[in-house]
């Protein structure tokens, strides 16, 4: 279904905040081709630190279509994906999981090539982390800069923000008011849709 990189498991079923990656915790730059472009938000591990602080699971859900299409391989993913943990890891925060899905329906590698349940907005990947983990996904929060993200989370009766960074304030602009699927809340930034998050719980 997906790749992950899980690192625990958890008895006791709660709350996460699921995280996308590019345009949320890190710059967007399109498909990611030179590991040098991979630039985290220096405001993304401090947001990470206090979901941990507040009790959550911070996971990590992606897609990767770029593997299918052949345009970087999965060890480019893996690879930044270290270099988001170490990230995380200076600043005292953690990611409990994180989750790609590099197909894609017009995949140019055929093994890629499949209508399957991981491609956001389907929620396979936030599935297979409530298995893994013990999540309850309908008291639980998506956060990312595209309205897959939001339809993700509305799927399964999360509650999602809309970040202004990457992709948002386009997609904000183009699809506000429109379809079933609309964020709870817009934030400026990952961080601001953390500070949310938490006001929430109270």
């Amino acid at each position: 279904m997906s790749n992950p990189s899980e690192f625990g498991q958890n008895e006791s079923p709660r709350r996460a905040v699921f995280f996308d990656r590019d345009g949320t915790l890190n710059e967007e730059v399109g498909y990611l081709d030179d590991l040098h472009r991979f630039l985290v938000y220096p405001f993304a591990g401090q947001a990470v630190r206090e979901v941990n602080q507040a009790g959550l699971f911070a996971v990590v859900l992606t897609n990767q279509s770029g593997v299918g299409r052949g345009i970087f391989p999965e060890e480019l993913v893996n690879a930044a994906h270290e270099r988001l943990l170490a990230a995380m890891q200076r600043v005292g925060a953690r990611l409990d999981a994180i989750y790609y899905c590099p197909h894609h329906p017009a995949a140019e590698i055929a093994q890629y090539r499949v209508e399957c349940p991981c491609r956001k907005p389907a929620p396979g990947m936030m599935q297979q982390a409530a298995q893994w983990l013990g999540i309850r996904l309908n008291e639980s929060f998506v956060i990312g800069d595209r309205y897959v993200d939001v339809e993700m989370a509305h799927r399964v009766g999360a509650a999602s923000v809309l970040v202004q960074t990457g992709f948002g304030q386009s997609e904000w602009e183009m699809f506000r008011g429109q379809g079933a699927a609309q964020p709870d809340h817009v934030a400026e930034n990952v961080y601001e849709a953390v500070q949310w998050i938490l006001r929430s719980l109270k």
